[in-house]
C-alpha cells in the first residue's frame, strides 16, 4: 500500500509541476514574442478566472486515479509471480499492458464524466 500511495502522490505533484512550467513558459514565450500583456498579475488573473471547478476535478482525477491503478496493477502482478525467474518478464509485460490500457480507459471515462 505505501508504494501505491507514493505513486499517486508523486504523480499528482509531478502534474502540478508540469502545469506550472507550462503556464510559466507560455507567459514567457508570449512576452518574448510581444503577444498580449506583459503584466504577470493580469496573466495570472486571466488564467485563474478561466479555470472552473470541473477542470480542477479533471486534473485531480486524471493524475491520481491512473497512478493508483497502474501502481496497484504492477504490485499485484509482481506479487503474483511464482518461484520461477522465467515468470518475471511475463508478469511485467502483463502489468504494463494493464497499466497502459487502464490509463486510457480511466482518462476517457473521467473526461466523459467531467465534460458531458
Amino acid at each position: 500500500m505505501p508504494r501505491v500511495l507514493g505513486m499517486a502522490i508523486s504523480t499528482f505533484c509531478l502534474t502540478i509541476v508540469f502545469i506550472l512550467v507550462a503556464f510559466a513558459s507560455g507567459y514567457l514565450f508570449a512576452a518574448w514574442m510581444g503577444i498580449g500583456s506583459r503584466d504577470l498579475l493580469l496573466f495570472a488573473d486571466t488564467v485563474s478566472s478561466a479555470i472552473q471547478p470541473k477542470d480542477i476535478f479533471n486534473i485531480l482525477a486524471k493524475s491520481i486515479l491512473p497512478a493508483l491503478f497502474a501502481s496497484a496493477s504492477c504490485c499485484i502482478g509482481g506479487l503474483g509471480v511464482g518461484v520461477s525467474v522465467m515468470e518475471i518478464p511475463r508478469a511485467t509485460q502483463r502489468a504494463l499492458t494493464r497499466s497502459v490500457a487502464g490509463l486510457f480507459v480511466i482518462s476517457a471515462v473521467v473526461s466523459l464524466l467531467t465534460y458531458l
